[in-house]
């Protein structure tokens, strides 16, 4: 006998349709993926892609070369203690760099202070803000030789996020990968209620 599936607290459910209606830039391909499993209680997850020309809104595009990153937003009362609150922002973002750029000794410095800049422009209150900044300085040999020197910026960071309006949040990440990815700030347009994806397909070791 099949137990009947329990619904999803409202706390989480209105936070959902909140981020689902959030505007983020309209550089970005933005879409709902399945969530990571045994994470958290409940979960949500979007993927975004740097838009490279016209480029069709499909799955190479959240992968995009130009910059891409995931946004996860975890809910988990019993985890209050350990997290400051309810809720927990897990994100990821990379995007490749000039190799003068990618030199510099302080990027990664100036990777991080963009996204404090990006949750404080968007007024996304948050605590217990930690991650990682890491710059990848790459070399090609033999036959991948002719793609000579390449450098690229991830970071990957958790907060939690406080009070109601959890759009900031996922709209400050939106502010930070387009950043990261040579845009200048400014407003967005693009809604995620017009990208989200009806794929059911098994989460991704990328997509965790």
């Amino acid at each position: 006998m099949s137990s009947t599936p329990v619904p999803p607290p409202a706390a989480f459910t209105a936070a959902a349709e909140r981020l689902r209606s959030s505007l983020l830039r309209s550089e970005l391909v933005v879409r709902e993926i399945p969530a990571p499993e045994r994470i958290a209680p409940h979960s949500i997850a979007f993927a975004a892609g740097i838009r490279e020309g016209k480029s069709a809104e499909s799955e190479a595009v959240l992968d995009s070369p130009a910059g891409a990153g995931r946004f996860v937003l975890m809910y988990d009362p019993d985890s209050s203690e350990e997290w400051g609150g309810s809720f927990r922002v897990v994100c990821y973002a990379q995007a490749p760099l000039e190799l003068e750029i990618g030199v510099d000794p302080f990027i990664s410095d100036v990777a991080w202070s963009w996204l404090v800049d990006a949750l404080s422009s968007r007024k996304a209150s948050y605590t217990f803000l930690s991650g990682t900044a890491t710059k990848v300085l790459s070399s090609s040999f033999g036959t991948l030789e002719a793609r000579g020197d390449s450098s690229q910026i991830e970071l990957r960071a958790s907060w939690t996020p406080q009070g109601e309006d959890i759009r900031a949040h996922i709209e400050a990440w939106s502010e930070l990968l387009c950043l990261l990815a040579g845009f200048p700030h400014q407003e967005g347009v693009a809604s995620l209620v017009h990208h989200r994806t009806k794929s059911k397909r098994p989460t991704t070791p990328h997509e965790r």
